[in-house]
């Protein structure tokens, strides 16, 4: 009898696959993410009227909501929870965004200059001066956008594939969608959800 893969083994082949033929929208995203974080740490760092407003704004909105009420009962489980799913939903957001390819990025941008902004605290001092703080921020920050990039330059690719099927695109489509590109997608949640899941478990547990 002829000796058969693990399942497995097929699964992460084809999750490489599809990662490799995303590469291309990944790196974008994950540039434009680059970009827009740099852009807010720059703003809110130089005083910006406009960003530190807006950074104050939108953590004052977040304190009301179920993540920080959690936490603020000590149940970090469900704060986790609760992020992860909250991630996973803005992730699938973005991903379908990519289907107009361009569409994408706005939402990446604003997304990532979000990430920098926040990166000083409610006193408007920065989360940077203090190592241990810096290490939290900047290593919290990674393992959300990495995530985020993979799940962005998938439906960017998507939308590619949809205007201009590469070789591996054509044949059955689902919905004028070539449907190798849909199960490409799928392949790169199975790798962004435990990526995801990471993040949050790390963000409400590292301290």
């Amino acid at each position: 009898m002829r000796d058969e893969k693990p399942a497995s083994g097929g699964l992460m082949k084809s999750m490489g696959r599809a990662f490799f033929r995303a590469r291309i929208p990944i790196l974008t995203v994950a540039l434009t993410y680059a970009v827009s974080v740099a852009i807010g740490m720059i703003l809110v760092h130089t005083g910006n009227a406009f960003a530190l407003n807006q950074r104050d704004q939108i953590v004052s909105g977040a304190q009301s909501g179920p993540i920080l009420t959690a936490l603020d009962q000590n149940n970090r489980l469900v704060a986790g929870l609760l992020d992860f799913g909250g991630n996973l939903l803005a992730a699938v957001s973005t991903t379908v965004a990519g289907l107009g390819v361009i569409f994408a990025y706005p939402i990446v941008a604003y997304r990532g200059w979000i990430g920098g902004i926040v990166s000083i605290d409610g006193a408007h001092v920065s989360r940077l001066a203090n190592p241990h703080e810096a290490a939290y921020y900047l290593i919290t920050l990674v393992l959300q956008l990495i995530p985020y990039s993979i799940t962005g330059g998938a439906g960017v690719n998507m939308g590619l594939a949809y205007l201009k099927p590469k070789t591996e695109y054509q044949g059955k489509k689902w919905l004028g969608i070539p449907a190798e590109a849909v199960r490409d997608v799928v392949r790169i949640y199975l790798m962004a959800a435990p990526l995801f899941l990471l993040a949050s478990v790390w963000e409400f547990f590292a301290r």
